[in-house]
């Protein structure tokens, strides 16, 4: 039994029946119903105004979660929104008949929320009026606190005693109505949240880590949303390749296409056409809409209309003159890949070597993930460009520079400091 085990099997925790089993690793049992039955689903501003003042009477953190349909639709919207808090229940709210929870968000506004992986669902969470100013990420304090499976099936297993229902994380969110099985899968992922974010502080509490998670959850809900991705079409699966420019314009000629395409329709854009399809007819460059039929993805069950919008972009990328083309890579931001530093630089390949071993032992010490110590893009930087006073202070204020938080510079300065001798700077 792990020390996380012995903290779940020790709290007292509002579980449904009462407490979890007096032995974790013994069988899970199936949570197979939320405790107060599936609530209704809210799709009116009546019903919302209600869920509202229910659970701004609530006491205590509010458990939240968010449903989207990757893979179906366009964009990374939320289609449901699970929550749930003492006193108020679970509610399922619909953003599609309500798509303004501004007033859900601000009477929780000074709320502990917590949610499991939280930097995949404020995004969407943020698009309807609902960011919170204080956190706490389930699967994040996991990872703090060394489990090996981190997902929310495998935490509240392992430290709670429940198996929760699989296999409804894959659907098409946007289905409506949503069918009841859906909905009770949905109101469980919220079910326990409460109790596993107990069972976990004081996990990470006994383990000297309940600071360094604070610091982690601040930084998570303080962080502004992400920009736009630069040139998005390079990022199409089966990339590599690519070689000639001309291909290269024609997949982005090709990716804009789709996408326009996917965001008109509301799809996703794999299903208007696949990134393979885009690569096939990038490398080919076919001469016509024969020639295009031919090519892998391109086949008769593909409309005529259809194959000469594929064909006028892949025309549009033949026409472009040689300055129009795309450049073969993008402008790099920070230091080249580090496979090419012994070339490039040998004391700073012998400085990586040295600053990735040192704070690969310290992870394994402190039972965590290496890249949750300390992100790889910082120490690739710090290598790379170090500051010229080698000192701690000098170190720390480096790494500050590149987003590390308190924690994270306390732990590993040291370790940097001393790797960055191992070679002087770079003249």
């Amino acid at each position: 039994m792990t020390d996380a085990h012995k903290t779940a099997a020790e709290t007292a925790l509002r579980t449904t029946g009462g407490a979890p089993p007096d032995d974790v690793d013994k069988a899970p049992i199936p949570l197979l119903e939320p405790r107060e039955g599936i609530p209704p689903v809210v799709a009116t501003d009546e019903a919302l105004a209600a869920v509202v003042a229910a659970f701004a009477a609530g006491t205590g953190p509010v458990a939240v979660d968010a449903e989207r349909a990757s893979g179906y639709r366009y964009g990374q919207r939320a289609y449901l929104v699970q929550m749930r808090r003492e006193g108020a229940g679970t509610a399922l709210i619909d953003p599609v008949g309500c798509p303004d929870l501004s007033a859900m968000g601000e009477v929780l506004s000074d709320t502990e929320w917590i949610l499991h992986a939280a930097t995949q669902d404020l995004p969407c969470l943020r698009e309807i009026g609902m960011v919170p100013s204080r956190i706490f990420d389930t699967e994040l304090a996991g990872r703090l606190a060394g489990f090996p499976r981190v997902g929310l099936g495998a935490m509240v297993e392992s430290v709670l005693g429940y198996a929760l229902e699989k296999g409804h994380s894959a659907v098409d969110w946007s289905t409506r109505p949503l069918p009841e099985p859906w909905l009770r899968y949905a109101a469980l992922d919220v079910e326990l949240l409460v109790d596993l974010r107990d069972a976990l502080e004081k996990e990470l509490d006994r383990q000297g880590k309940l600071e360094w998670a604070h610091e982690e959850f601040d930084a998570i809900a303080s962080a502004p949303p992400a920009p736009p991705r630069k040139d998005p079409w390079r990022r199409t699966s089966g990339m590599h390749k690519v070689r000639r420019r001309r291909q290269m314009a024609a997949v982005r000629e090709l990716w804009t296409a789709r996408d326009a395409v996917a965001q008109r329709r509301d799809v996703s854009p794999g299903k208007v056409l696949s990134d393979s399809a885009i690569i096939e007819a990038s490398l080919a460059l076919p001469a016509n809409v024969t020639a295009l039929t031919a090519l892998t993805g391109f086949g008769h069950r593909m409309g005529r209309r259809q194959l000469e919008q594929w064909q006028a972009a892949v025309e549009r990328a033949k026409a472009l003159t040689e300055a129009e083309l795309p450049q073969p890579g993008q402008a790099l931001q920070g230091p080249p890949p580090p496979r090419s530093w012994a070339d490039k630089d040998p004391a700073a390949a012998a400085r990586l070597s040295t600053a990735r071993a040192a704070v690969s032992a310290l992870a394994e010490r402190l039972n965590m993930p290496q890249e949750n110590l300390i992100t790889p893009d910082t120490v690739r930087r710090v290598c790379w460009e170090p500051p010229g006073d080698r000192s701690d202070a000098a170190v720390s204020e480096a790494l500050a520079s590149h987003g590390a938080r308190p924690w994270q510079i306390a732990q590993v300065t040291p370790l940097l400091s001393a790797a960055l001798t191992e070679a002087p700077a770079k003249p």
